[in-house]
């Protein structure tokens, strides 16, 4: 284990919408299960990350959780910012800064789209004139080439959605919890082209926390601990095409996620092959598409016999999104990553309900991606 960190707690406060309650106390909520399922006190945590996009600054929580002194750092990378609070988390334990530490995020998004303002992101106003700044229609126009360039028909784009929604019916914590039949998503309202309504997630709300320590002690605290195997987060080189990217290069370079996938394999000392249960980020279904080649569990253009093989089905070789994503979960952007993480190690620790995937998988793989083009990869193992 030399300098693994292992999780011993998860906490989650369920995903939608929670009226009358704020995101802040949806994310004490979270660290406030995850302590208890650690059976460590808010007292004992000797460092803290977290982050939120619309919900207030994470370090806050010291006002519903208690004021310790502890340092508290808040994390913003957009949807990666849950993947990123995990790795600082880790970092921070491995350098000796304290034995406990937790990661946590929360949000509590308005309803409609996400509206980001051009000059935010380096960007000038035409951009969001052109329509560019709606991630609907970026996400839209980069599924639409990449389903040209390796010939994938809109039939793999409703299998995933349909896969998600299945799974998010089995799922308490879930916001969506109705399965949909193929037709009811093939024909349901087009957002932007080749994208309809229930391929898309929603903003929503919601908190995720996790309690880390060093793997040496981890037995001090549960019999049922997680290692960190990998927990990596690269952002864009130039030439990759992402959100908010202005244009296309002559030549395209990797996506975050392949380098961040790679350097995590490396890092781990395992394979895509090694993998038991998985999870990608789904903010689309055109999104998991890609994502499934970007990790490296297949080669592109694959995905759709993938889909259509039920190789990606919770009973699977390849069990993808085994809680429903992103799109069955809504996405509070500080919590998603987290939210991933909580999935994996339920099913690592056998405690996935219905949704558990068979024969107890001993190793696990989260994604998350987010703009402006930043990707965060964890692979948990079974302690």
């Amino acid at each position: 284990m030399n300098n693994d960190v292992a999780i011993i707690g998860i906490g989650l406060h369920p995903f939608g919408r929670t009226d009358g309650l704020s995101g802040q106390q949806q994310g004490a909520h979270a660290v406030r299960e995850a302590l208890k399922d650690a059976g460590v006190a808010w007292s004992q945590v000797g460092v803290a990350y977290g982050g939120s996009q619309d919900a207030g600054n994470a370090d806050a929580l010291g006002n519903l959780l208690g004021l310790t002194g502890v340092p508290f750092v808040n994390v913003a990378n957009g949807c990666a910012t849950g993947g990123s609070a995990l790795a600082s988390v880790i970092a921070a334990i491995q350098s000796g800064m304290a034995e406990i530490g937790v990661a946590v995020g929360f949000d509590k998004h308005p309803r409609g789209a996400f509206n980001p303002r051009p000059r935010d992101w380096g960007l000038e106003d035409w951009y969001g004139e052109t329509g560019m700044m709606l991630t609907t229609q970026f996400f839209a126009l980069k599924t639409r080439r990449y389903m040209f360039e390796h010939g994938i028909t809109d039939d793999a784009l409703v299998r995933v959605a349909q896969r998600a929604f299945r799974n998010g019916a089995l799922t308490p914590h879930a916001w969506r919890r109705r399965e949909l039949g193929y037709a009811e998503i093939a024909e349901s309202m087009p957002v932007n082209l080749p994208l309809r309504k229930y391929m898309f997630c929603n903003p929503a709300e919601g908190g995720a926390a996790l309690v880390l320590c060093s793997a040496r002690h981890a037995r001090k605290y549960t019999d049922r601990p997680i290692i960190v195997k990998a927990a990596v987060m690269r952002t864009r080189h130039h030439g990759s095409f992402e959100v908010f990217s202005p244009g296309l290069a002559a030549e395209q370079a990797p996506a975050p996620t392949v380098t961040a996938s790679r350097a995590a394999f490396e890092l781990a000392g395992v394979g895509p092959r090694d993998i038991g249960v998985i999870q990608l980020q789904d903010t689309d279904s055109g999104s998991e598409l890609i994502h499934i080649a970007e990790n490296g569990f297949c080669e592109h253009g694959e995905q759709a016999h993938l889909l259509r093989s039920g190789a990606t089905e919770i009973g699977g070789r390849l069990p993808i999104n085994t809680d429903g994503g992103c799109l069955a979960n809504g996405e509070p952007v500080g919590a998603s990553g987290l939210r991933q993480v909580i999935e994996v190690c339920a099913q690592l620790r056998g405690q996935a309900g219905q949704r558990q995937v068979p024969g107890r998988p001993r190793l696990g793989y989260t994604h998350v991606y987010g703009a402006p083009g930043v990707s965060a990869v964890c692979i948990l193992q079974a302690g």
